[in-house]
């Protein structure tokens, strides 16, 4: 990744909104611009990126982290270190000052600051002004260049040989967490780093709950199995969603998949440049509410993917941006029956310059397993 032309297309963005700096702390947007994978800690860590391209970024550090931190960057910044005796009271008055924050615009991710390090910075900044700044970054991450294309298609490929080598051991009596654990296995035996977020493996009328997570169910035959999970690799991660049954299926249950199924191709087929979010979001609700289970689609259609599992472009009603080619999202259609079962078929979707490209290819059609 090329961080130092990213940290560049940052100061123009900052520059035209007319924002003298922005903070971030460890997460997606830290990692997209220093291209490190930091995680947040009780000790704060702070970038500060000032729209002036005169002046080096400047770090905010645990001083045992410094030498290693610098070690690994694409480009020159200054440190500013603080020790756990010395505290890091001192180091925010430092860096406020070095970066002569006094009545500046400082811009923050709302979802991304903390109030340790807000008050801090606000504390030993007179008249300063706090801004979101979600726009001008979620502008740039929203188009995927072609290291991140390659690593989410690697994602997506250790993913789908993952749930293939899990799905020829599952048999009535294991529980969800088994069925997760060999998941878990088979990713990292192909390959992965982790997983992007916890699978969720869920069963029977547990299916019917779309964010739940693995428990000590025992699955049964007649059982819808539901999978939505992602291998990781690097800060990039897959995310894809298939339903079983467990042996045979009632009639309803083979009904609700193939609708389920055709508004997945309905909102696949419609993804193009120039398209709309809500465009793709309605495709697929149209085949739902054309079926007469609308109430039961209880979800956007999809979400970006990157380097957060859910990021902008966000598939849903109201959301007018329009399709770019290197934009990545999800597609995840889903009907909820309560307490009985549900079913959602998810795939990660790739906008071409002509066209889209589905880059998960695992089969759709309804599996007994």
């Amino acid at each position: 990744m090329d961080c130092n032309r990213r940290l560049q297309l940052l100061l123009e963005r900052l520059t035209s909104k007319r924002v003298d700096v922005v903070a971030l702390l460890p997460g997606a947007n830290f990692t997209y611009y220093t291209g490190l994978n930091k995680p947040l800690s009780e000790r704060p860590f702070v970038l500060f990126v000032q729209a002036n391209a005169a002046r080096c970024p400047v770090i905010l550090l645990p001083r045992l982290e410094a030498d290693g931190f610098t070690e690994s960057l694409p480009y020159e910044v200054e440190l500013v270190v603080y020790t756990d005796e010395q505290g890091y009271e001192r180091a925010f008055r430092e860096a406020a000052c070095a970066l002569n924050l006094d009545n500046k615009s400082i811009g923050m991710e709302p979802r991304g600051m903390r109030l340790l390090e807000l008050r801090e910075i606000e504390k030993n900044s007179s008249g300063c002004r706090i801004v979101e700044v979600d726009d001008v970054l979620s502008q740039a991450r929203m188009l995927k260049d072609a290291d991140e294309i390659a690593a989410i298609r690697q994602a997506i490929k250790i993913s789908e040989a993952a749930l293939a080598s899990t799905c020829s051991q599952v048999k009535p009596g294991m529980t969800e967490l088994d069925v997760q654990t060999l998941l878990n296995i088979e990713m990292l035996n192909l390959g992965a780093h982790g997983h992007g977020f916890d699978p969720l493996i869920l069963s029977g009328p547990r299916a019917a709950l779309p964010h739940t997570t693995a428990n000590e169910r025992v699955i049964e035959k007649g059982d819808c199995l539901l999978f939505d999970f992602g291998a990781s690799l690097g800060s990039y991660s897959a995310d894809i969603t298939r339903t079983f049954s467990i042996g045979t299926s009632t009639p309803i249950w083979k009904d609700i998949y193939e609708i389920v199924k055709q508004a997945n191709a309905a909102a696949r087929s419609i993804a193009a440049p120039g398209v709309t979010a809500e465009d793709v979001d309605a495709a697929a609700r149209r085949v739902i509410d054309a079926a007469g289970y609308g109430n039961y689609f209880t979800h956007r259609t999809g979400h970006g993917l990157g380097l957060q599992v859910h990021e902008p472009p966000y598939i849903v009603a109201g959301n007018n941006t329009a399709l770019r080619p290197g934009m990545v999202f999800t597609i995840e259609p889903g009907i909820y029956l309560q307490g009985r079962f549900g079913v959602r078929i998810e795939d990660d979707i790739l906008i071409t310059d002509d066209g889209a490209e589905t880059l998960s290819t695992s089969p759709r059609s309804l599996i007994a397993l």
